[in-house]
């Protein structure tokens, strides 16, 4: 069933039976940064034959639960398909007071959990940064384009999950 455990970005072969269904959870905080993910993330998503939804939170705290209501609404409300996986996107800028350090440790402490305990494919995308020169240097799709990889992580997250034969 495993082969090697080289890892390579997922392509539109993996995703032949049906194309995945993501939401883009993006921090709005820094606009232009999550606008710069988004792209990447969308251009990842759109190479595999994806399908991408959008919403918007006000910051990187509040991205954990966005996920956690699209996922319970996905999995109990009529008519509401659910989602293979989810993209979070973001950025946190450190400044004069501890409240980087909680915003940080208790987005990316949600996010595990939510994959971990509902087995949700999630890409992590939110940059913690020192400054916006860092920031813009990991979001440029022209650069780090952290948004694409958040993504391709959620869909290589979506392939393992089929390939293991795990309802979505």
């Amino acid at each position: 069933m495993f082969g090697r455990a080289n890892f390579t970005a997922p392509t539109r072969a993996d995703f032949a039976g049906a194309p995945p269904r993501l939401l883009v959870v993006e921090a709005r905080f820094y606009a232009d940064i999550a606008d710069e993910l988004a792209a990447g993330a969308e251009a990842a998503i759109d190479a595999v034959g994806g399908v991408v939804e959008r919403i918007a939170v006000p910051g990187a705290f509040e991205i954990p639960a966005a996920i956690s209501m699209a996922d319970m609404a996905g999995r109990g409300a009529p008519g509401v398909a659910p989602y293979d996986g989810f993209v979070a996107l973001g950025a946190v800028v450190r400044g004069e007071t501890t409240h980087y350090d909680y915003v940080c440790g208790e987005s990316a402490r949600g996010l595990q959990d939510l994959a971990v305990q509902r087995g949700l494919a999630i890409g992590y995308g939110i940059l913690t940064v020192e400054n916006m020169d860092q920031a813009w240097a990991r979001a440029r799709r022209s650069e780090g384009d952290k948004g694409g990889a958040a993504a391709q992580a959620a869909l290589a997250m979506i392939a393992l999950r089929r390939r293991l034969r795990l309802p979505a």
